[in-house]
């Protein structure tokens, strides 16, 4: 399976490079999620994480209000295009230490992927490969 059939139907949160950390980091607490992808000029410049806003804002000592999210974001961030296999997503957030990945073509931002996405696309899978092993044995004719 291809990263792009995970994040096909996705409404991607994307943040402006000039918004407020205070801005994005509410945006990120109403949506649920923990990275947004940061654009300028509707091409992909960085990603902001809670790690972001933990380490180069709350421990900075910085006012989230008045700081820009282009000051502390994590510039040019690894991307994915969107036919890479979600194996391979899973291997470079591991080996990067990080649990969102942007997916581009060029730097056309297609959407983002987590790593809770992937494992819960995995445990769908399994869940479903687990009740077809049961109808079979249940419907296979006893020995």
């Amino acid at each position: 399976m291809h990263v792009y059939d995970l994040i096909d139907t996705q409404d991607t949160y994307r943040a402006n490079a000039d918004q407020c950390a205070f801005d994005v980091a509410q945006a990120m607490v109403d949506r649920n999620i923990g990275a947004v992808p940061v654009l300028r000029d509707g091409v992909l410049v960085g990603i902001f994480s809670e790690r972001d806003l933990m380490k180069r804002v709350v421990v900075e000592g910085r006012d989230c209000r008045t700081t820009r999210v282009e000051e502390v974001m994590t510039e040019d961030p690894l991307t994915v295009s969107p036919d890479e296999s979600l194996e391979n997503c899973m291997l470079l957030m591991r080996r990067h230490g990080f649990r969102h990945l942007p997916v581009c073509e060029g730097k056309q931002l297609r959407g983002i992927v987590s790593l809770r996405d992937i494992l819960l696309h995995d445990l769908s899978e399994k869940d479903h490969e687990c009740r077809m092993m049961r109808a079979y044995i249940q419907a296979s004719p006893e020995i």
